[in-house]
């Protein structure tokens, strides 16, 4: 009897549980194009201007049908608020880390925000989520990191890789791949200083996920307090 207890506990867990990777998955390119899908938001927490709460709001107003808020080394705008709540919210975080020569941004999916082991890669400081001088020296092992990532049930997805300065961006989604990356940030407006500073094409990072057939994720990058 005992057992099946825990059986019937165990797979009615599984069976509520949300499955991520799947809904990444399901976005299409015109989800993001026509601002149903927004998955990269920052607020107040670290270096944008809105509130969470505002953002949701604004969200279901304009009718989106996910959005994921993704603060800069926290998870304070979920550990202090609970917007949680709201099923059209996706969990997520960006990471300031360096792999290898190059400085990049690693976007976590459908992560556990009160995970330990991902904690641990957290700012400790306010200055840490919102100075672009403090965040380029981070010391985070982008191994270890991902592998935090998985271990908190989340999805790694690398941030605008046009921007990336790789010598090879195929070389280098390849290596990052070979510690477990799940997918690349396709769709990106690619605004502002990203316009100018930029490497490769938007296309041509859209050819490597399905060349390498990794999730495609996008966003705007709202660091504003208008969802647009």
């Amino acid at each position: 009897m005992l057992i099946f207890q825990r059986y019937f506990i165990t797979n009615k867990v599984k069976k509520t549980m949300t499955n991520y990777k799947e809904i990444l998955k399901s976005f299409t390119k015109e989800d993001f194009e026509n601002k149903k899908v927004n998955l990269h938001i920052h607020t107040f927490y670290s270096d944008g201007l809105a509130k969470p709460e505002d953002i949701i709001t604004q969200a279901k107003e304009k009718g989106y049908k996910k959005i994921a808020i993704c603060d800069h080394n926290t998870l304070k705008a979920y550990t202090e608020t609970d917007i949680l709540k709201n099923d059209i919210i996706i969990p997520a975080i960006e990471f300031d880390v360096w792999c290898g020569y190059v400085f990049m941004h690693l976007l976590a999916y459908g992560i556990d925000v009160n995970n330990e082991e991902l904690q641990s890669f957290c700012a400790k400081t306010k200055k840490e989520t919102e100075a672009d001088y403090i965040r380029i020296f981070s010391g985070r092992n982008i191994k270890k990191l991902i592998q935090a990532i998985h271990n908190a049930g989340g999805i790694a997805v690398l941030a605008h890789p046009a921007n990336c300065w790789a010598l090879s961006m195929n070389r280098f989604i390849k290596k990052l791949m070979s510690y477990g990356l799940d997918g690349l940030e396709v769709y990106y407006p690619y605004k502002r200083h990203r316009g100018i500073i930029k490497f490769r094409t938007a296309h041509h990072i859209e050819k490597l996920a399905d060349k390498y057939n990794l999730i495609k994720t996008g966003g705007t990058d709202l660091h504003g307090k208008e969802l647009i």
